[in-house]
């Protein structure tokens, strides 16, 4: 049964909780992390979430998102989450937080996150492998235009990627 960090308003972790629980009933305050990483030409990884997934199924998002299980590091389990959704092995850099709450009419579930914004730096010889339970689709984009179809398509993106783009300096982050 795999747990999450539940943290308290300034990301202090607090206690554990089962992951799909501090998922149910409006979601608890918990620790995670959303990835992005850039090409050297400054493109954006995205991913469309598979249509397997539990919650938020068949959008688009951010490169990679993930929780620390309890005493892991955050960097340490977004490389973990990396390497398991895109095959990817890479160094990761903290570059913010934020916290966010979206629920899912679909599945009923929600996400109740304080999340660590980690940035990664994709050389010319890396080469995605997404994991098909994890990722329908994935494509490499200019920050620019996802910016623009995030505000013309909004129903497309998942509700935190959304508000990271609102909220952070994603540009800034893609030019190094």
């Amino acid at each position: 049964m795999e747990q999450v960090v539940v943290v308290d308003q300034l990301g202090k972790p607090i206690g554990a909780e089962e992951k799909i629980r501090a998922h149910a009933d409006g979601g608890v305050l918990h620790l995670a992390f959303c990835i992005l990483v850039f090409d050297p030409a400054g493109q954006l990884l995205l991913q469309r979430r598979a249509d397997e997934k539990y919650h938020f199924s068949g959008l688009w998002s951010n490169t990679c998102c993930g929780h620390p299980r309890p005493g892991e590091g955050v960097c340490e389990a977004g490389q973990r989450r990396l390497s398991e959704e895109f095959g990817i092995r890479m160094e990761l850099e903290p570059r913010a937080h934020f916290t966010y709450f979206a629920e899912d009419p679909v599945s009923g579930l929600a996400e109740y996150e304080f999340a660590h914004v980690l940035v990664g730096r994709a050389g010319a010889s890396v080469r995605p492998a997404p994991d098909p339970s994890e990722i329908g689709a994935w494509a490499w984009t200019p920050v620019s235009s996802v910016v623009d179809a995030t505000r013309s398509h909004g129903e497309r993106y998942t509700p935190w990627f959304r508000q990271l783009l609102e909220e952070q300096p994603v540009a800034h982050w893609a030019m190094g």
